[in-house]
C-alpha cells in the first residue's frame, strides 16, 4: 500500500514538472513575439519621425497671403546700396537768432503797469504800447515834467546868448556852452515827451513779432535802461549742438543736421528749412566738455525757441551703404531683425547688425545684401503672423 502511495506522489511530481516546462516555453514565445512586434513598431515610428523632419524643412518660412498682407499694410522693397551720411548723435537747444529778438527797456524810472493784457506769445506790432511807467507821488517827480522844465530853461538861455553875441556882450565860449546845454535838453525832452501822457511814460515794442517773455511784474519799480519785455520775430532761429570733445576731429566735415523736438517727436531736416552751418567751436566751454556747433534756419511756425532737442549731425557721406527705415526693424531681447520676402506669400526672419543711425534710417552692417526684398512697412504684422500663423484683424484701436 505504501508502495502505491509513493508511486502516486512521484507521478504527480513528474506531471507538475511537465506543465511547468510547457508554460516556460509558451512565455518565451510570447516574449519573442512581443519583442519583435515592438521592434517593428519602433521602426515604423522612426520612419514617421524622419518624414516629419523632412516635411518641416521650411519651418522658418512665414506664410502670409498677399490679400492679408495688403490689408495689414505690409510693404516690401528691393534694397539697393546708396549714399548714407555719417551721424553724430547729441543734444542741444533751439535759440532765437541774433537780430531776431529785441528787448523793450525802461526809458524813465517808475512803477510798472501793463497796458491791457500783455501775455507771452501774443502778437505785437512795432510801436505797440506794452508797459506804462508812472512816477506820481515820488520824490524826484515826473521825469517828463523835469525834462520839459530843463529844456525850456536851456532854450531861454540859448536865445539870450544868441542875442548878446553880435554886440560882443557874450563871448563865443559862453554861447557855445549855452547852445550845447540847449541841444542836450531838447534831445532828452523829445525822447521823454514822445510817449508821455498824464498817466505816465509808455514803453512800446521795438519790433513786430511775438512777446517771448515778461521780465518784470505789475507794480515793480524799475530804473532807466532796465529790461521790461522781450519780443522776438520768430522768423530765424539758431540750432546749437553740444558735441563731445571726442568728435572734434570730425566737426570740420559736418554740413547739416536733423533734430527731433520733445513736444511732438517730429524730425526736422535743416536742408528743408533752408538751414546752414554758421560755425563750430574751436574749444570746449569753460565749465563743460562739449564743443558748440551752431546752425541757422528758417522757422516754419511750429518750432519753439528755447526748446532742448535731440540732434543728429550729418557728416561726410558714405557710399554703397545698405540702409533701412526704422519701420523695417523689429527687436527681440536686444537683437534686431528684418523680414525678407522670399516669394509671393513667404517671408523669412533675418538677424541684422546695425550701424549709424540718423533717426530716419539706419545703416545695416550685416544680414541684408543688395537686391534682397525687405519688408519696410508692417514688419510687426509679419512678426505676429509668424507667431500665430494668422494675421490679426485690422483694428482702429491705438
Amino acid at each position: 500500500m505504501k508502495k502505491y502511495l509513493f508511486m502516486g506522489v512521484v507521478g504527480l511530481f513528474l506531471l507538475g514538472s511537465c506543465n511547468s516546462k510547457s508554460e516556460e516555453g509558451h512565455d518565451h514565445g510570447t516574449e519573442a513575439h512581443a519583442h519583435e512586434g515592438h521592434d517593428h513598431e519602433s521602426e515604423g515610428h522612426e520612419g514617421h519621425d524622419h518624414g516629419a523632419e523632412a516635411a518641416s524643412g521650411h519651418s522658418d518660412e512665414i506664410i502670409l497671403p498677399p490679400a492679408k498682407a495688403q490689408a495689414a499694410g505690409v510693404e516690401a522693397s528691393i534694397i539697393k546700396p546708396g549714399t548714407f551720411h555719417q551721424v553724430i548723435k547729441t543734444s542741444g537747444q533751439v535759440l532765437a537768432a541774433q537780430g531776431d529778438e529785441s528787448v523793450a527797456v525802461a526809458t524813465v524810472a517808475g512803477v510798472v503797469s501793463f497796458r491791457g493784457k500783455v501775455v507771452e506769445g501774443m502778437s505785437v506790432g512795432k510801436g505797440t504800447p506794452l508797459v506804462l511807467l508812472s512816477s506820481k507821488n515820488m520824490a524826484d517827480g515826473d521825469p517828463a515834467q523835469r525834462a520839459r522844465i530843463a529844456y525850456e530853461t536851456a532854450q531861454k538861455e540859448y536865445e539870450r546868448m544868441k542875442a548878446l553875441l553880435p554886440n560882443k556882450i557874450a563871448s563865443e565860449k559862453d554861447f557855445a556852452q549855452a547852445e550845447q546845454a540847449y541841444e542836450n535838453a531838447r534831445i532828452s525832452y523829445e525822447a521823454v515827451a514822445k510817449n508821455h501822457s498824464p498817466q505816465g511814460q509808455a514803453v512800446t515794442s521795438p519790433i513786430s513779432g511775438y512777446v517771448k517773455s515778461l521780465l518784470v511784474k505789475e507794480g515793480d519799480y524799475v530804473t532807466v535802461g532796465q529790461p521790461l519785455v522781450s519780443v522776438m520775430q520768430n522768423r530765424k532761429l539758431f540750432l546749437r549742438a553740444d558735441v563731445s570733445e571726442k568728435y572734434y576731429p570730425y566737426l570740420r566735415t559736418i554740413g547739416s543736421a536733423n533734430f527731433c523736438t520733445p513736444y511732438n517727436n517730429k524730425v526736422y531736416a535743416l536742408k528743408e528749412l533752408d538751414g546752414r552751418l554758421l560755425s563750430y567751436g574751436k574749444a570746449s566751454g569753460g565749465n563743460s566738455y562739449y564743443v558748440p556747433v551752431t546752425f541757422e534756419f528758417d522757422n516754419k511756425g511750429d518750432i519753439i525757441p528755447g526748446a532742448f532737442v535731440e540732434i543728429f549731425l550729418l557728416s561726410s557721406p558714405m557710399e554703397n551703404v545698405i540702409a533701412l527705415p526704422h519701420t523695417a526693424l523689429t527687436e527681440e531681447q536686444g537683437s534686431f531683425f528684418v523680414y525678407l520676402q522670399v516669394d509671393e506669400e513667404g517671408y523669412r526672419k533675418q538677424l541684422v547688425t546695425l550701424g549709424a543711425d540718423n533717426d530716419e534710417s539706419v545703416q545695416i552692417l550685416s544680414g541684408v545684401k543688395p537686391d534682397d526684398k525687405v519688408v519696410v512697412k508692417g514688419a510687426y504684422q509679419v512678426k505676429l503672423a509668424g507667431a500665430t500663423n494668422a494675421i490679426p484683424a485690422h483694428s482702429h484701436e491705438h
